[in-house]
Parts: structure tokens; sequence; C-alpha cells
């Protein structure tokens, strides 16, 4: 039996040198910096992870150093969607192969398959490798967008660990939940879709997180599966808490918020890949406000310069 991850599960940010190549030593410290905010789950190379502008060398080189870094008992999956099925069996094949502990996959982009096609698609990957996998419902980066029935044909198959969705369907949700498939049920941290109030009270095992990023152990709080009602008002405090921030991670498409401000607070960030760019100056104004009103720079020691 695989471990299904719950809990907070963030979506790491891709650091990078001035120079724009990946910074092998921002990973270790931001593995190290979640390893000790109570992050549950890490995902390298996500969107978040500005992974569809890494080349392929690149990936494989994440994949290899990262895997060897310190994470105790937080695990480690990778984005390993390929632009094809081979493509994506072989990296996860790979990120198995390194000491991964999962991998994490969503429809290939651009080319906009049925949704058949890419159940198909899914549980060919999960027969080739005996891995933990997980599915991302990306609907607003990839076009397709599974029904609860077809998430509930993949959550059959033994490999398949955990679901992230990112549709504003609440009712997809419920379906998923009431199911009760052998997978963890996890949301994107948007308050904009506003699932996760909704999917923790169904009985959702965490988040799948990028705010993660910058406020780790409110998302840790937010994202713990409701045993008890103190969880649940606990839950609710946070996420009331800290919805500005939540707004201003996605004030601008994923990641150009969040590794903005990070860099701005100081944690390894860098630059982004261009065609992206940096927030615009008053976003990222916005975003330095933030972390002074809730007190960030507190909690974490983050160094404001502005």
């Amino acid at each position: 039996m695989h471990t299904r991850p719950n809990g907070s599960f963030v979506a790491l940010i891709t650091p990078m040198n001035s120079d724009g190549s990946v910074d092998m030593a921002g990973f270790r410290s931001l593995l190290d910096f979640h390893r000790q905010n109570h992050t549950k789950a890490i995902l390298i190379m996500g969107s978040t992870g500005e992974v569809s502008m890494l080349t392929p060398e690149e990936r494989r080189t994440i994949i290899t150093e990262t895997a060897k870094m310190p994470r105790g008992d937080m695990l480690l999956y990778f984005g390993c969607t390929g632009s094809n099925t081979q493509g994506t069996i072989d990296l996860v094949r790979y990120a198995k192969n390194e000491g991964g502990d999962g991998a994490i996959i969503a429809a290939p982009s651009y080319i906009c398959a049925d949704d058949e096609s890419i159940v198909e698609y899914v549980l060919e990957v999960c027969d080739a490798v005996d891995f933990p996998i997980g599915f991302y419902n990306n609907p607003p980066r990839v076009k397709t967008d599974l029904h609860w029935t077809d998430i509930q044909r993949i959550a059959a198959h033994p490999n398949m660990v955990v679901l992230k969705e990112s549709t504003t369907r609440v009712g997809q949700v419920a379906q998923v939940c009431r199911a009760e498939l052998d997978i963890s049920v996890m949301c994107c941290c948007s308050p904009n879709l506003g699932l996760v109030i909704p999917t923790m009270a169904l009985g959702g095992d965490g988040t799948a997180n990028m705010t993660g990023n910058i406020i780790p152990r409110e998302m840790a709080v937010i994202s713990k599966p409701w045993v008890s009602g103190e969880d649940a008002f606990a839950c609710r405090s946070a996420w009331l808490r800290n919805l500005p921030m939540l707004h201003f991670a996605y004030a601008a498409v994923n990641p150009v918020s969040m590794k903005s401000l990070m860099a701005a607070v100081g944690l390894p960030a860098g630059p982004l890949r261009k065609p992206l760019r940096a927030a615009d100056p008053k976003l990222l104004e916005d975003g330095i406000r933030i972390v002074r009103e809730l007190e960030l720079d507190r909690t974490y020691g983050y160094r404001l310069t502005r």
C-alpha cells in the first residue's frame, strides 16, 4: 500500500539564480524551511514551479539533486507531466528511480484531448510504473475537466493516491468524497475557486496549495483534516485571517505574485522565466503591506526593505 499524502501539500516555486539558472542551494533552503514549518508534502515542478519553461535536462537534474536533499518525514513529489503518454511514463519512472516519493500528473497541455483519452492516459501511466501517483484536474491550464465518474475510475488503480481538484464545482468534490475512494482528496487554495472550506468540511484530506510558499504554518492549519470541532474552527479562523494573502497570491498568473513576494522578503526565489515578468510594483507593494498586516515578518523573520 502506498502512503497517501494529507495536510498541506505545497507546490513549490523553482528558485533561480540571477542568470536564470536553477538555484539548487535555494531548493535546499526551501525544503528546510517547509520541513520546519509543518508542510506535510512538497510538489516540485508543478505549474507553480514554472515547469513548462524548464528544459528536459533541467527537469531531470532537479529530480536527481533535490531527491538527495534532507526532507525528514515530508513527502517529496515531482511534477512529471510530459507532452505525451510515453514522455510522462519516462519521467515518472525517472522520479521513482532517483528516490522521489511520488509523482503528480495532469493532462498534457495544449492538445485538448477528450476525457476518455485522458482517463486512458492516466491508467496507462499508473500501469507502467509502480509508484504513488496523483492526478491534477486543472481545466484552466489544460482545458480537460474530468467528471467525478472519471475520477472514480482512475481512483480504483492501486497506484493512484491523490486527487487535486481545481474546478469550481463543490458538487464534484462532494460526489468524490461520498464515493469514499481510496485516495486523498485535496483542492487548490485559490479563494476565487472557493473549494477549500467545502472540501475540508466534506472530509477532504488537505490542500494542494501554492500560498504555502509564503505562509506554510497557516496553510498547515487550514489543511489539517477535520477530526474535531477544534480543527474546523481553527481552519475557518486561519482561512479568514489570511484571505488577503490568498487573494494576493492569485492576483497575477501563477507564480508571478508568489515568486516576486518571496524574493522581496528574502526567501530564495530569483527571477521568473521570460516571458513571465516580475509582479507590477503596485501589486508587490500590496503584498508587502499584507505581510506587515499579518505580522509575517515577525512569524518568519522575513526581511522587508520597502
